[in-house]
């Protein structure tokens, strides 16, 4: 599978991405739903809240009112790290050396120094209350796919997309992401936030304020259950797909 594939793309635009142009025509940039910067640091506490982060949003505002009250903790430096790496990417280009030097900020409190940054060289897998949910690509292979996937995205960034096609890949850019896996951690923070800086890429800055992660947060079993379309990386099927794909729009109603 290539995030360059348009298999998916009619029906996708039957099914939802003929309302795109519409949601973004209705979306409010404004102030109203808060300053840049707020809404940067929501992204961040929703994205990590989806990995188990506690500390909601009202919570980590009410932190920045009184750091001098609080005790910091670990779950506050993960929010911190991530805030940076967003605010990293607002400020470059979305290359593959910007993407492992945003993991290399995000997983300061998730890895040690030696693996921020860096592709993993062990094996990974997915597990929940069950036991293994999904087994990754080995790691021999990862920069491979890695390569691959940056290619690709270099493409598409120097193609002309409208703003269906530029929802549609982004999603299946997130989407690949998190199914090649390519980090010891961090690997769902790192998917959302490529998912929107490619749509940034596309469209402009404002494209940061999309609450994609609060609204995966929101949805986040069906989130998950979208994800998970194979066992392992040999078997996956995307033609499972669509539903992945339809829940960014959704995101802008």
């Amino acid at each position: 599978m290539r995030i360059t594939e348009r298999k998916y793309y009619n029906t996708y635009r039957r099914s939802v991405g003929n309302e795109i142009p519409k949601l973004i025509e209705n979306f409010d940039y404004t102030e109203n739903h808060g300053s840049f910067e707020y809404l940067t640091k929501a992204s961040a506490v929703y994205s990590s809240n989806i990995e188990g982060n506690s500390i909601d949003l009202n919570s980590y505002m009410n932190y920045e009112l009184n750091k001098e009250r609080f005790k910091k903790g670990k779950e506050i430096e993960e929010i911190e790290d991530l805030i940076e790496a967003y605010e990293f990417a607002q400020n470059n280009k979305l290359t593959e050396k910007n993407f492992l030097n945003c993991h290399k900020i995000l997983s300061k409190t998730l890895l040690i120094k030696n693996k921020r940054g860096k592709y993993r060289i062990e094996p990974v897998g997915v597990f929940g209350r069950t036991g293994l949910a999904y087994m990754a690509i080995e790691p021999e292979f990862v920069e491979k796919e890695m390569n691959k996937f940056f290619e690709d995205i270099k493409y598409l960034i120097s193609s002309k997309l409208n703003e269906i096609e530029v929802f549609y890949f982004a999603s299946l850019v997130h989407l690949r992401l998190v199914h090649i896996h390519p980090f010891r951690d961090g690997n769902g923070r790192a998917a959302r936030l490529i998912e929107k800086w490619f749509i940034t890429e596309k469209l402009g800055r404002d494209f940061w304020k999309i609450p994609s992660e609060e609204y995966y947060k929101k949805n986040q079993a069906k989130y998950y259950e979208a994800i998970n379309i194979g066992v392992n990386f040999y078997e996956l099927n995307y033609d499972k797909c669509l539903s992945f794909l339809e829940m960014l729009p959704n995101c802008l109603r």
